[in-house]
């Protein structure tokens, strides 16, 4: 209901649907696998879904550039999911989970190399943890998250809020019997996590763009679910995931209700007194916020906090550093979100009288 509203005026709206339909279509499909290669199919699906609805508006320059650096982007995961699926299949000939599983725990698979032992876990585990950070845009593989903003905020609601991007954690979710085999990996994905969390919450104070401070957001929370991941809390960032999908869609939706509503303008400097104007989107918005900012009896607060804590089971060193990293992004994800909500409804008016009377 809210696509058909959002997008009435696009004389392309059959082509949205269609896209968003075979978005769902792909999502189910790597969701319901019980096999690597069926995994890998959906995997890629959804990627293209994403392609062709953040260059859905293809006559902008901008959409192009952005679509294409998803795309390039997002290939270097996929090329660690499909060397970590040829690996797993040369060394347990199956590609079913279940299969693979059961024989984690059955053999050894250490090798060795110039006189030293290696596990071939670690590397499984490696190339999981790339696929996982191009597709859940962690640091150093994110930068294609916040220019996927260009599709219609309806998109940027479902797929890089609260499904696509978070295909990576899923991996690592699904992959858990893998990754808690290597000890080192699981150390390299908190540590990857918790960074995120940081730059992510940082990055964020300093923006204009609405949807771009939302964006950087996600690339946020997407660093806790990873930071779970890596302190072996898999049940921890499943939670996060779900709780993070209902309030950061809900964001986003409010968001895309103000922009439509405000002739198009995204910049939050050109904003403000909105809260008479839009009190459904106030409320709203507000609602989300308070999830974001993990305040008592919201829904960020029931899985945000417990992803905190259980940085201090780690080593004293890491567990330190994990738990300072993880606390300073949340007061930073406090912040910017009352800071939205303060900016754009609660302040005096910024914007033009066209722009309010319209």
């Amino acid at each position: 209901m809210y696509s058909l509203n959002y997008m009435a005026a696009d004389p392309f709206l059959s082509r949205f649907i269609v896209y968003l339909s075979l978005f769902t279509f792909f999502m189910l499909f790597l969701v319901s696998s019980d096999n690597l290669v069926q995994l890998f199919f959906g995997w890629e699906g959804v990627g293209l879904c994403s392609y062709l609805l953040i260059n859905f508006w293809y006559t902008r320059p901008q959409a192009n550039k952005a679509a294409l650096k998803a795309i390039m982007v997002n290939r270097v995961g996929d090329c660690g999911l499909l060397f970590a699926i040829a690996f797993l299949y040369v060394e347990f000939q199956t590609v079913h989970l279940s299969s693979v599983f059961l024989k984690i725990f059955k053999d050894d698979f250490h090798v060795g190399f110039w006189g030293n032992s290696f596990s071939l876990l670690d590397l499984f585990g490696f190339l999981l943890l790339i696929a996982a950070a191009a597709k859940s845009a962690q640091l150093g593989l994110h930068t294609w998250l916040p220019d996927a903003m260009e599709g219609p905020t309806p998109v940027s609601a479902l797929i890089h809020a609260a499904t696509m991007v978070t295909a990576g954690v899923y991996l690592l979710i699904r992959m858990s019997p893998v990754l808690e085999c290597s000890l080192i990996v699981l150390t390299a994905t908190s540590v990857i996590g918790g960074l995120t969390a940081l730059f992510g919450a940082s990055v964020a104070l300093v923006q204009a763009d609405l949807k771009k401070i939302i964006a950087y957001s996600t690339c946020s929370q997407l660093g806790y679910m990873v930071l779970s991941c890596g302190t072996a809390q898999f049940e921890l960032a499943l939670f996060h995931l779900s709780n993070h999908a209902f309030f950061k869609a809900l964001l986003f939706l409010g968001a895309g209700a103000v922009i439509h509503g405000f002739s198009g303008e995204q910049d939050v400097r050109r904003m403000g007194g909105l809260r008479n104007i839009f009190p459904i989107g106030f409320v709203t918005m507000a609602t989300a916020a308070a999830a974001l900012s993990s305040i008592p009896f919201f829904a960020g607060f029931y899985s945000k906090d417990p992803i905190i804590g259980v940085t201090l089971g780690q080593s004293a060193v890491l567990g330190g550093f994990l738990w300072v990293i993880s606390t300073v992004s949340a007061a930073f994800t406090a912040f910017y979100s009352n800071s939205i909500i303060e900016i754009v409804f609660a302040e005096e008016p910024l914007g033009t009288k066209r722009q309010y009377t319209s």
